[in-house]
């Protein structure tokens, strides 16, 4: 599987509508950092068509090192989700078909 970096996708949508890659390269930032600081926040970010965006909170647990043997306690944590639209499950569904 081939991946796509933030450089393909600012020249990807520079190439689409015709603008200098500074300017997509200073939108896509605007639109990350303000995506970053909404999800900081705790306020979940939701792209029409695409999927959402919110921080979930993981309870302490407690594990044990299969190396070692050691029990060791992971402390309460904030994990990034997203939960893909609809539209977006059926087209990945409908590529593999």
């Amino acid at each position: 599987m081939k991946r796509m970096l933030k450089k393909d996708i600012i020249d990807s949508v520079s190439e689409e509508l015709s603008m200098q890659k500074q300017d997509v390269s200073v939108a896509a930032d605007v639109i990350l950092e303000t995506i970053s600081n909404a999800l900081a926040r705790d306020r979940r970010v939701e792209l029409r068509g695409f999927g959402s965006f919110s921080v979930r909170s993981r309870k302490p647990r407690t594990t044990k090192n299969p190396r070692t043997g050691q029990v060791m306690d992971i402390p309460e944590r904030r994990t990034l989700h997203f939960t893909m639209s609809k539209s977006l499950k059926e087209s990945l569904i409908s590529d593999m078909d």
